[in-house]
C-alpha cells in the first residue's frame, strides 16, 4: 500500500504566516504538521510516499528530504495548479498505478493512529473507507449520510446538513477510484471534487465503508486550531530535560527542554517545550506554549502560544556548564512561588 500526502496548499486562512513558510511546516509542539503526517503513515507500516506539492514545494523538499529520517521513500509530484483533491489524484496516478493507497491532506492531525484503519480496509474487500467525525457545525465541512452502515450519499458544505458526520481528510482507495476522477467535471468553483468522485463511486455500485473517529480530528487550516492541537499534542508530552536549567529556574510539570536551550532566572510550567539553542531569561513560560529552536525571550510572560523558530541563530554560543547567576532586576518574577 502507499501513501499520497496533499502538500499544494497556499495556507490563505493562516496569512501572515504563510507569507514567509508552507503552512504543513507550521509547528505543532516543535515539529512541523507534515512531520505527523509522515509518521503516522509509516506507523501504519507505509513508507513508499508521494507528496503532491504546488508553489511551496521547494520548501517542502528542503524540509523532508528524501524520507531517510523514517525509513520512508518520499516522491515528490508536481501539481501545476491547485485544481482540487480529485486533481491531485489525477497528477499522482503514475505514482500510485495499480495499488491501494491512503490520500493524506498533509494539514489534518488525528488523535488517533491510522493504522488500524488501514489493515482494516486491506483485510476488506472494500474500494473506498472514509474516515468520519461527529461536528457541530457540518454545515462548514463535506458531509456523510449513511444507511445501514454503509455510505448513501456525500453533500459538500450542506446549507440544511442531514448529517452530523463531517469527512476527515484521510481517505483509503483501490485503484478504482481513476476511473472516477476521469469521469467527473469541475464545481462550480472549478476545482475536481474529492466529494464528487467518491459519490461517482457509490452510483456506480461500490463500496465505500465509513469509520467514525472516537478521538480528535483537527485540521490546523486556521491559526486558532493550531493554538487548539498545539494544546492537545502538548498534554501527552512526555518531560524531559537535555538543556541547561540553572539553579534560580523552576520547571513545574511537563516540560521538554531541548539540548543545547538555557533557561536562566526563570519559571517554565507545563505543558511546555523549549527548542534547541533557545535562551530563556528572567521570564515567566506558562502552560500549552511550545517555543522552537534559536530564539531569545528576555524579561517576558508568555503562555497558550506558539513561538516560530529564529534560523539566523541556530548556533549560538556553547551553553554555560556552571550555573550562572547574572544581576537581575529587583521586581519578582510573575507566577513564581
Amino acid at each position: 500500500m502507499k501513501g499520497l500526502i496533499l502538500s499544494g496548499g497556499k495556507g490563505t486562512r493562516l496569512r501572515p504566516i504563510t507569507y514567509t513558510s508552507a503552512k504543513q511546516l507550521v509547528p505543532v509542539a516543535n515539529k512541523p504538521v507534515l512531520f505527523y503526517t509522515i509518521e503516522d503513515l509509516v506507523a501504519a507500516g507505509i513508507t513508499d510516499i508521494g507528496i503532491v506539492v504546488g508553489d511551496t514545494q521547494a520548501e517542502i523538499r528542503q524540509a523532508v528530504g528524501s524520507g531517510d529520517r523514517w525509513n520512508a521513500h518520499i516522491t515528490f509530484i508536481p501539481q501545476a495548479e491547485p485544481l482540487g483533491l480529485a486533481h491531485a489524484v489525477m497528477v499522482a496516478e503514475d505514482f500510485l498505478g495499480k495499488e491501494p493507497f491512503v490520500m493524506y491532506l498533509g494539514d489534518n492531525m488525528l488523535e488517533d493512529s491510522t493504522g488500524a484503519f488501514v489493515k482494516e480496509f486491506m483485510a476488506n474487500d472494500w474500494d473506498c473507507q472514509v474516515l468520519l467525525k461527529r461536528v457541530h457545525n457540518p454545515q462548514q465541512f463535506g458531509v456523510a449520510e449513511l444507511e445501514d452502515g454503509r455510505v448513501k450519499r456525500l453533500v459538500e458544505k450542506p446549507p440544511e446538513p442531514q448529517s452530523d458526520l463531517a469527512l476527515v481528510g484521510i481517505y483509503m482507495f483501490n485503484s478504482h477510484i481513476f476511473e472516477a476522477v476521469h469521469n467527473i467535471k469541475p464545481s462550480w468553483r472549478n476545482e475536481y471534487e474529492i466529494t464528487d468522485a467518491i459519490q461517482y463511486l457509490l452510483d456506480h455500485g461500490y463500496h465505500v465503508h465509513p469509520r467514525v473517529l472516537e478521538g480528535w480530528w483537527i485540521d490546523t487550516g486556521k491559526l486558532e486550531d493550531m493554538l487548539e492541537v498545539n494544546h492537545l499534542v502538548l498534554d501527552k508530552l512526555t518531560p524531559g530535560i537535555a538543556g541547561f536549567v540553572d539553579s534560580d529556574s523552576h520547571i513545574k510539570g511537563k516540560v521538554v527542554i531541548e539540548e543545547s536551550a538555557e533557561i536562566i532566572n526563570s519559571v517554565v510550567r507545563g505543558p511546555a517545550i523549549i527548542g534547541a539553542h533557545t535562551r530563556i531569561v528572567n521570564s515567566y513560560i506558562g502552560p500549552y506554549t511550545a517555543i522552537n529552536y534559536g530564539c531569545t525571550i528576555t524579561n517576558c510572560e508568555i503562555e497558550h502560544s506558539i513561538i516560530l523558530e529564529n534560523p539566523g541563530n541556530r548556533h549560538p554560543r556553547p551553553p554555560r556548564r556552571q550555573p550562572h547567576r547574572p544581576q537581575l532586576r529587583n521586581k519578582p518574577l510573575p507566577h513564581q512561588a
